[in-house]
């Protein structure tokens, strides 16, 4: 065994990328070195980003608007504050971040959760990740991402992790979204979604404060159990979804769903985590590589990046 009991070095690939957000993140986080990534604001890829920012903090949605209850901007704002923090490593003392993390927040309700992906209706799924971004991005004392946070944890299903409330209600996404002014109460009663519940358990495993309490490490243990299984809900429900890949990450895959259980504390030996870091080490190539499918990736090395955060987990897995 190599590297992080993987069969060959996956460091090589990384520190030798053309990429430089690639390399010097790998050098520091993976390798140890002391790497100042300060050089990584000025990347064109960032200026570039930046410059097409409103003023109000968030970024134009470039493609067809398919209905009218969905924000496109917050959509598009969470995709370019997760590339500018998740790949350049920039946090709130960039203008930038700073700037869109407060246009987020004007979606926030008195609940706690943020709106406007499904019109009115709650998204456990996309206040997850819109607060995942806004920990990462150095905000997680900030009261209002506390707000989200006990949000998340007031929504739970009971048998520990997380649905869409919408479905299940029985709404299906052929359906026109429900009236009315108020949105639609889960039923708590039916069973959690292993896809929303991964979504979820990344806010809080990027926490601190709430990575180690006993809500997140139930729906940990939850989200363990459904490893490389269907899912319970038409959406993403197939096997063959946990290993389509995407970075910054998207919806719930293997690499995405190891970096938050490796997090928490599921530790190595759970037998579904063993399974899932056996199926990487069997398909890991000679010089340290994998070929593996993709979803989504920005234009960006989406193999290197995805490589690199699967790194991060056998890395904590291997110490």
């Amino acid at each position: 065994m190599s590297r992080y009991g993987l069969p060959y070095d996956p460091l090589p690939p990384l520190l030798s990328s053309s990429d430089m957000a690639v390399r010097l993140r790998a050098a520091r986080e993976l390798d140890g070195q002391n790497v100042d990534l300060a050089a990584l604001r000025d990347l064109p890829a960032v200026r570039k980003k930046v410059a097409r920012q409103q003023k109000d903090g968030s970024w134009r949605y470039p493609g067809r608007r398919a209905d009218g209850a969905t924000n496109y901007e917050y959509l598009e704002t969470y995709r370019a504050l997760g590339e500018l923090v998740e790949l350049y490593a920039l946090d709130d003392a960039h203008p930038a971040v700073s700037r869109a993390a407060e246009y987020l927040f004007t979606l926030q309700t008195d609940e706690g959760d943020f709106r406007g992906i499904y019109g009115k209706e709650y998204s456990p799924n996309y206040t997850a990740g819109v607060l995942e971004l806004m920990i990462h991005a150095g905000l997680g004392h900030d009261e209002r991402v506390e707000r989200g946070l006990r949000w998340l944890l007031s929504c739970r299903q009971t048998d520990g992790g997380w649905a869409a409330p919408l479905r299940t209600r029985g709404w299906k996404f052929r359906d026109p979204l429900p009236g009315g002014s108020e949105p639609v109460r889960p039923d708590t009663t039916k069973p959690s979604s292993h896809m929303i519940t991964g979504m979820v358990l990344r806010a809080l495993a990027a926490s601190d404060l709430y990575r180690r309490r006993e809500e997140t490490l139930r729906a940990a243990a939850f989200l363990a159990s459904r490893l490389l299984l269907p899912d319970r809900y038409p959406d993403r429900k197939g096997v063959e979804y946990w290993t389509k890949f995407s970075f910054p990450f998207w919806f719930t895959d293997l690499v995405s769903a190891l970096d938050s259980l490796s997090l928490i504390g599921i530790p190595a030996d759970n037998p579904s985590v063993a399974k899932a870091m056996e199926w990487f080490c069997s398909r890991q190539r000679s010089d340290g590589t994998w070929r593996l499918q993709y979803l989504k990736g920005a234009g960006i090395s989406i193999d290197e990046w995805v490589h690199f955060a699967l790194c991060r987990s056998f890395r904590r897995y291997s110490d």
